[in-house]
């Protein structure tokens, strides 16, 4: 699991920002949000333009070096932060396995190429390499790997090359990150359908729903959240199976549903095809739910014990203890991250009003 993330002068955060996992405080209800002693399941608040995007971009760029899954083209552009007088932005993440650390920081540059890295596991560094003056340490690396060549020409990351590189076990601290990093999953459904990491790409994301039973399961989804829509599979005349809803006569589905509708097949697609993503980040989550239907879908995400799950959101009615927990509530305001619990002075207990608290201001700078 991720137990730290950091990064600075990336997009719109000039300063260090980050999530520290490990800030689990003594509270004894909705204890599914906490797996491993560690935050597992966090709801991210903060006004337009704070940088909730820019947050899961951040937390996702591992992605684009250490795996070949997709990253929609356009969600990096103008990658660094304009006012930073460095031409670098820094990332750094501590990932824990089953109590092995695995310490990993590197530098990128605007065109998210690598400057440097180094890497730490259990406290001892394995290898820092400067990508522009070729400086190295590499003694563990060697001890570790003593045919593995260092001669690093074209190599555009070291990690990458030295996992695929080295025959390591399963189990090695190293095979589990970069399984973990290939499991990422960063999605939203506002006007276009957008996601990084998880799957090369998706193009089942039509055709899922004709295998298994999965449209019976799909109707019954809707009809839990207050659609009356009934889809139903048709073969056209050009042999392809498609999605049409029953009205009058059939309608094709992607044409006629609402922008809300079209969200929940979203949805219910990466509900059913990632069942074992390790860290899943919706951006925008509930943009078209209703307030009853956006709670219903945050207690399927808890339902995901083994998934590190980070949301963003707008909807105050979600800020309740009955749901999650003081600790899992974060506001990003001024490039920082704060849990509620850390927002105030007040002692946060099970009965205080969380939605009535943070309108009224109590969790302000």
């Amino acid at each position: 699991m991720l137990r730290l993330f950091e990064a600075k002068r990336f997009k719109n955060f000039d300063k260090m920002f980050g999530i520290d996992f490990s800030d689990v405080h003594d509270y004894k209800f909705n204890e599914s949000c906490i797996t491993n002693g560690l935050l597992s399941k966090i709801i991210v608040y903060g006004k337009n333009a704070s940088g909730k995007t820019n947050l899961g971009l951040a937390i996702f760029d591992i992605v684009s070096h250490l795996t070949e899954k997709n990253v929609t083209p356009g969600l990096y552009s103008y990658y660094l932060n304009a006012d930073a007088e460095s031409k670098s932005a820094y990332f750094h993440y501590v990932f824990d396995f089953d109590g092995d650390t695995v310490d990993y920081e590197y530098l990128k540059d605007k065109n998210r190429s690598l400057l440097y890295e180094k890497l730490y596991i259990n406290g001892k560094e394995l290898f820092e390499y400067d990508h522009k003056t070729r400086i190295s340490n590499f003694t563990e690396l060697k001890q570790l790997a003593p045919t593995l060549n260092t001669e690093l020409e074209g190599v555009d990351s070291v990690l990458r090359y030295a996992v695929n590189n080295i025959s390591l076990p399963d189990t090695h601290p190293l095979r589990k990150m970069i399984r973990f990093v290939s499991s990422m999953l960063w999605f939203r459904s506002l006007d276009e359908e957008r996601y990084i990491g998880y799957k090369r790409s998706a193009s089942d994301y039509y055709d899922f729903i004709f295998e298994n039973d999965l449209l019976e399961e799909f109707r019954e989804f809707l009809g839990k959240a207050g659609v009356e829509d009934d889809p139903v599979i048709k073969e056209d005349v050009d042999g392809q199976k498609r999605l049409y809803v029953r009205k009058n006569s059939l309608l094709p589905f992607f044409k006629v549903a609402s922008s809300g509708t079209k969200a929940l097949y979203s949805f219910f697609y990466w509900y059913k095809t990632c069942q074992n993503v390790s860290l899943m980040f919706i951006d925008e989550f509930d943009a078209y739910y209703h307030y009853e239907l956006s709670e219903t879908l945050v207690k399927m995400l808890e339902e995901m014990r083994n998934t590190q799950v980070i949301i963003t959101s707008h909807n105050t009615n979600l800020l309740s203890n009955r749901i999650m927990r003081p600790d899992c509530y974060f506001v990003l305001a001024n490039n920082q991250m704060t849990s509620l619990v850390n927002a105030t002075d007040r002692e946060l207990r099970e009965g205080h009003n969380l939605e009535k608290l943070y309108l009224s201001g109590e969790f302000d700078e």
